[in-house]
């Protein structure tokens, strides 16, 4: 039975050679009257090849560390490397080209052309990067085979549905093979099923080697990734370790410290047979009732001291 397992949860598993993203005590700070401290101190290393999900409450600095990974933004402190090159040391121009290269996006909106197929959304990407015509095409083409759409090239998005065109942003950002894919609540406009042929997909493509990072609030999305970061009021609360698919982490870490502990004893039977009956929607309101219960808990410990 897939079980859960705790990891540091300040570096992860992997840096240097062997992580296609590393974060080393990052922050960003935001000035929105008061500083807004969206990241505090966050350290993570993404392993290549590894699927990663990021979950955690509104505010916790999701979305901020999506952007900090894929070079939309530079931290305030600290460093970012992806695939091996230090983001913070670089230009803005060459941060484009990074970005443009090395990283895919996939959104929860899709943002695809209007006006475009879904063969030519597909081959954008490699416009700005020189790719001649037909090697364009032929990539494009390719592509929208692997995801089930060959039929479909030559269709507007105005004319798929919402899992079709989640299809083609999936291919669009797997045309240039990015080091790494982005997906920012990919599932978040899907219906049950379509949901689940898209990360089906996202399965595929990791399986065949690609780097996944998926930000999402649902449990059972992010279970199906190999681990899941936790973030809390912008700091990373725990790593948790999945050996197979769909059982939460049972190894703690304590609230605000920063360090995972190892597995915990088991629960109680009775425990057991609830959890196992939880839907995910179950699962997300006890997971956000429980990072606000560690917060307040924090809250009073510092008011304590």
């Amino acid at each position: 039975m897939p079980t859960g397992t705790g990891t540091d949860a300040g570096t992860g598993t992997e840096t240097g050679e062997g992580a296609a993203v590393t974060l080393e005590n990052v922050r960003k700070i935001y000035q929105l009257g008061e500083p807004v401290h969206a990241l505090d101190g966050v350290s993570l290393s993404i392993p290549r090849g590894s699927y990663t999900a990021i979950m955690g409450p509104s505010g916790s600095g999701k979305s901020t560390l999506m952007n900090l990974v894929g070079c939309l933004d530079t931290p305030t402190d600290g460093t970012v490397i992806v695939d091996g090159k230090d983001v913070t040391a670089l230009s803005e121009r060459e941060r484009t080209r990074l970005r443009g290269t090395q990283v895919g996006f996939v959104f929860q909106t899709f943002n695809l052309m209007p006006r475009l197929t879904a063969l030519e959304n597909v081959a954008l990407p490699q416009t700005f990067q020189g790719v001649g015509k037909d090697e364009r095409r032929e990539r494009a083409r390719d592509l929208l085979a692997r995801v089930g759409l060959a039929d479909r090239e030559d269709h507007l998005p105005s004319e798929l549905s919402g899992g079709q065109r989640q299809r083609v942003a999936l291919a669009r950002a797997l045309v240039n093979d990015p080091a790494l894919v982005l997906a920012d609540e990919p599932s978040g406009n899907l219906d049950t099923d379509t949901e689940a042929d898209v990360l089906d997909l996202f399965a595929e493509f990791h399986d065949a080697g690609t780097t996944m990072v998926v930000v999402t609030h649902e449990r059972h999305v992010a279970e199906r990734a190999e681990r899941i970061v936790h973030l809390l009021d912008g700091r990373i609360e725990r790593i948790e370790e999945l050996e197979g698919v769909g059982v939460e982490d049972d190894a703690g870490v304590e609230a605000g410290s920063g360090t995972a502990s190892g597995p915990g004893p088991s629960a109680e039977p009775e425990a057991e047979a609830e959890a196992s009956r939880e839907g995910p929607k179950d699962r997300e309101n006890r997971e956000n009732r429980e990072n606000r219960e560690n917060r307040e808990n924090r809250e009073d410990s510092t008011d304590r001291s």
